[in-house]
């Protein structure tokens, strides 16, 4: 927007006129960043399921790494499990924001049965060896990038898009870590849900500084 110049000499009711526009511009830039990245934006029955499952999903990696750093007490779980919480965290402001209803289980629960299936049996493979347990969190952040990509490629919802772009960057970089650990323990990982190429550019690739 130009600047108004206070200098030039207008008549009082054009002055007047302009710097009411001025001023009301500057807050509904403010206004419409929130709302039109929020709940003035359509959010159709697809996105609201998409928002949903991640919810669970993002619960999902939160729970095994609660699980898995009581038992092997790994810094990674330690550290990765929080940052599931605020990747939980995000999708409910979302869901706040549409007035969608939401329930959060109890640790372990969850509604999907695919979910459910995976925390069990992630719980099951991860206490045979912290080798095992790495490999689950990679297999975790794998299927996350996944599911967050085919999401976000099915809406045109700007601030679906954003928060998920986010998580997918948070997810990338755990993959990195778990790798590592993986690695140091003289082991290796096969992607079982990104591509060969995928998951060579996410691990050949440094780690990102995700908002």
């Amino acid at each position: 927007m130009k600047n108004f110049n206070q200098k030039h000499q207008l008549p009082i009711v054009i002055t007047i006129i302009v710097l009411t526009f001025f001023y009301a511009c500057n807050d509904n830039d403010t206004i419409n960043t929130v709302n039109e990245d929020a709940t003035e934006q359509v959010l159709i029955d697809a996105d609201k399921a998409s928002l949903l499952f991640m919810l669970e999903e993002e619960k999902l990696a939160r729970d095994t790494y609660i699980y898995l750093n009581d038992v092997w007490t790994i810094n990674q779980f330690a550290n990765i499990k929080d940052s599931e919480q605020t990747h939980m965290d995000a999708i409910q402001k979302l869901l706040v924001e549409y007035h969608i209803e939401f329930t959060i289980l109890p640790i372990g629960e969850f509604k999907n049965k695919g979910l459910q299936d995976y925390y069990n049996q992630f719980k099951v493979d991860g206490a045979i060896s912290a080798s095992h347990a790495y490999q689950i969190g990679a297999t975790i952040e794998d299927l996350d990038i996944v599911d967050l990509q085919e999401y976000i490629d099915a809406t045109n919802n700007s601030s679906l898009i954003t928060v998920f772009e986010n998580l997918k960057c948070g997810s990338r970089n755990h993959l990195r870590s778990f790798i590592k650990g993986i690695d140091k323990a003289g082991d290796s990982y096969t992607p079982q849900f990104l591509s060969q190429n995928e998951y060579e550019s996410i691990i050949l690739g440094s780690q990102e500084q995700c908002n």
